[in-house]
């Protein structure tokens, strides 16, 4: 079993910055993908940022340019540093971890941007 424990969102203006915090423990194979997804209010679930055990990144095109992820494996931690937010950043954000074949979430952390 793998648990996610999700940290570090909240209320940010426009422009403004937050970073999200991504702890996974348990039965966590070494080579494995972390990343985040995101749900607005209405919408699906939008994959937002991934990182992969061997150091490779993947971001939508909307976030692109404004976010990084970054990752400390050794902690199994990954990281959204978020800059330039925009009001269509709001959403509930998930961290996730695909392992031994199997997908976890977190319990998902929300963030809000006000213009």
């Amino acid at each position: 079993q793998v648990q996610l424990v999700e940290s570090g969102g909240g209320l940010v203006q426009v422009g403004g910055s937050l970073r999200l915090s991504c702890a996974a423990s348990g039965s966590i194979f070494s080579n494995n993908v972390m990343g985040w997804y995101r749900q607005a209010p209405g919408k699906s679930r939008e994959l937002v940022a991934t990182h992969t055990s061997g150091g490779s990144t993947n971001y939508a095109d909307s976030v692109k340019g404004r976010f990084t992820i970054t990752r400390e494996n050794a902690k199994n931690t990954v990281y959204l540093q978020m800059n330039s937010l925009k009001p269509e950043d709001t959403a509930v954000y998930y961290c996730f971890i695909v392992t031994h074949g199997s997908v976890y979430w977190g319990q998902g952390t929300q963030v809000t941007v006000s213009s």
